[in-house]
């Protein structure tokens, strides 16, 4: 007997990146890992950047990586929307790589000026004394 299906569609600013009926995903929210099957209860969520993966309609598991989004799960159908998504053969090493070296140095010395140009306290009060 067949796995019941539901729709499931991953949506970014660029482009619709996955429409389709499927058995289950599983992916990362922000409060921890959860699956979502057909039938499952409604409900909206923050997901986490990660690996999401999708098990379709023939049962075989595909997997793509997410960055921070939204889920909603309704009777009808569930939408994942996200900032980006990628299959593993999109993913192009050497930008990743330098995506990995900006998000370092910005940890070590971030690219906001450290002279603050904010007036000092009360400096913009008028002098009424």
């Amino acid at each position: 007997m067949a796995a019941p299906l539901f729709t499931f569609e991953v949506h970014t600013p660029y482009r619709p990146f996955f429409t389709g009926r499927v058995e289950a995903i599983t992916l990362t929210l922000a409060d921890g890992e959860i699956g979502v099957y057909a039938g499952h209860a409604p409900f909206t969520a923050p997901a986490a950047s990660c690996i999401l993966r999708i098990k379709d309609d023939q049962g075989e598991w595909k997997s793509a990586f997410i960055t921070d989004g939204i889920l909603e799960v309704k009777e009808h159908k569930n939408v994942l929307m996200v900032d980006a998504a990628e299959w593993p053969e999109e993913i192009d090493a050497e930008r990743a790589r330098q995506a990995q070296q900006r998000a370092q140095e910005d940890l070590i010395s971030p690219r906001l000026n450290s002279k603050s140009t904010a007036p000092k306290p009360n400096s913009a009060a008028p002098n009424t004394g």
